[in-house]
């Protein structure tokens, strides 16, 4: 009926009026020889009622005046009141016709009109919907699914083929038993505590995986049927944000410590150099005195001060490096030679290691033999690794400290390896970072200096577990013998 209106739009209504009543006449005459008199107007009223239809009142009209002196022709020799009353009766039904036709012509415009208008609230709403970045949903009160747009099919992973008609109870982790889908709990709701529902922890996709969620959900109803929409959003970039700014506030807190460890380092440096002065000025002293005592006891006395001295001196020079580089990761390097580094670094480190009961094993490679340092920074490396070492076996049975050198193309690497527990696993990614350690009452800078020196050196630095223990390396540049400086 549809295409048949669509085909009469474009065509003249009155005129089409004129080709049914001929249609109509030349049918009727067609059957002259079956029907005789009888049945004159059989096709007429069919007639006017097809162009009352197709054209409303006006072609109606006119088909039935048409379809009387049509009508007239095959009446034959009757009388002339069975001839009035025949075409009075046919006039009366043909404008009742008409009438009618033109009601249900407006009815059926109507009905087009309304359709056409639902559709096109129909394909907008879908259009908000599909354009929604949060997955939206519709369900019944039977907890079916009605409407599953573009976003909750992205979220989700589901056709909407698959989820429409489908339980909704899908779309979330299963609960304990006996325990209801969120999304049904929502049924149960109040109204008005309906609008934020944050009882939903979690989505499930289709592959069984599942994200943080916050659903809201509306109801409606339509005619007498309750309806719910779910607007779904999908938390985990917001969670994400939340975790990366929390790591954002711990990295700053951790930089304003740094900064203050480095002016506290220079405030230290400043006022440690005076005492260490100090100290170095009474043990020359007291070694002159000595020397108009002769005898073994004051021997021995003066190579206990000469070592103290030395000692007394290389802090001074410990401090003032560090300070140096803490305030301009400025390093003074030269060839050295990485024996005499390591052994330098051994005996300050190794200090009372046998009352520990800690054994100590040095391996060095012939063609691991000078590098690029600077001899301060890198025997604070040194000792720094080689007393970590020893604090990592305070606990073990076997405890044995194994130092070695190994040359690797134009790199010399250092390796200390110990007999201890190992590295935490919890720690194991942030062990250079300042402030974390595994010792009782260590600060945790140990290892962040000692990173940064290598580094400032060109090098690298790291672990890696044994059999039994850990081993620390670092990596320093091969120099030529003949730039030997020592």
């Amino acid at each position: 009926m549809e295409q048949i209106s669509r085909i009469v739009g474009r065509t003249n209504r009155y005129f089409l009026a004129v080709v049914i009543v001929a249609l109509a006449f030349l049918i009727r005459l067609s059957l002259e020889q079956v029907l005789g008199g009888t049945a004159s107007a059989l096709l007429m009223v069919p007639a006017i009622l097809f162009a009352s239809l197709l054209g409303g009142l006006g072609p109606g009209v006119l088909a039935t005046v048409l379809s009387l002196p049509l009508t007239l022709y095959f009446l034959g020799d009757v009388s002339v009141e069975h001839i009035a009353a025949h075409l009075l009766l046919l006039a009366a039904v043909g404008f009742s016709i008409a009438l009618m036709g033109q009601s249900l012509t407006h009815a059926l415009a109507n009905a087009r009109a309304t359709e056409q208008d639902l559709r096109r609230r129909e394909a907008h709403l879908r259009s908000v919907l599909d354009t929604s970045p949060d997955a939206t949903v519709v369900f019944d009160a039977e907890g079916r699914i009605v409407t599953f747009n573009a976003a909750a099919m992205r979220r989700f992973g589901y056709s909407q083929g698959e989820a429409v008609g489908a339980d909704i109870a899908m779309l979330a982790p299963p609960g304990r038993v006996g325990e209801p889908d969120p999304f049904r709990r929502a049924l149960t709701t109040h109204p008005r505590r309906r609008t934020a529902l944050d009882a939903v922890p979690r989505g499930r996709r289709k592959d069984g995986s599942t994200f943080p969620i916050r659903l809201t959900v509306g109801e409606m109803s339509v005619e007498g049927s309750r309806y719910f929409t779910g607007f779904i959003e999908d938390l985990t970039e917001r969670h994400q944000a939340e975790a990366q700014l929390a790591e954002a506030n711990d990295e700053l807190a951790r930089l304003a410590r740094i900064n203050e460890l480095g002016e506290m380092a220079s405030t230290l440096a400043h006022e440690l150099n005076q005492p260490l002065s100090a100290i170095t000025n009474y043990v020359e002293g007291c070694r002159r005195l000595l020397d108009d005592i002769d005898s073994r006891v004051a021997g021995r006395m003066r190579n206990a001060l000469d070592e103290s001295a030395r000692q007394a001196m290389r802090a001074a020079e410990i401090i003032r490096h560090q300070r140096e580089f803490v305030a301009r990761g400025e390093t003074e390097q030269r060839p050295e030679n990485i024996r005499r580094l390591v052994e330098e670094a051994g005996a300050l480190a190794l200090v009372g290691s046998r009352e520990r009961g800690v054994n100590w094993v040095f391996e060095f490679a012939p063609e691991a033999g000078m590098v690029f340092a600077d001899r301060v920074q890198i025997q604070q490396v040194l000792v720094n690794l080689m007393r970590n070492a020893m604090g990592a076996m305070r606990d073990t049975n076997r405890r044995l400290l194994h130092v070695r050198t190994l040359a690797r193309g134009d790199r010399v690497v250092v390796e200390v390896s110990d007999t201890g527990p190992g590295i935490p696993p919890e720690i194991e990614e942030r062990l250079f970072d300042p402030f974390v350690t595994s010792k009782p009452g260590g600060m945790g800078i140990g290892l962040s200096i000692a990173k940064r020196i290598i580094e400032a050196h060109g090098g690298e630095i790291g672990f890696r577990h044994g059999e039994t223990g850990t081993t620390f390396y670092f990596s320093l540049a091969v120099a030529e013998e003949s730039e030997n400086a020592g």
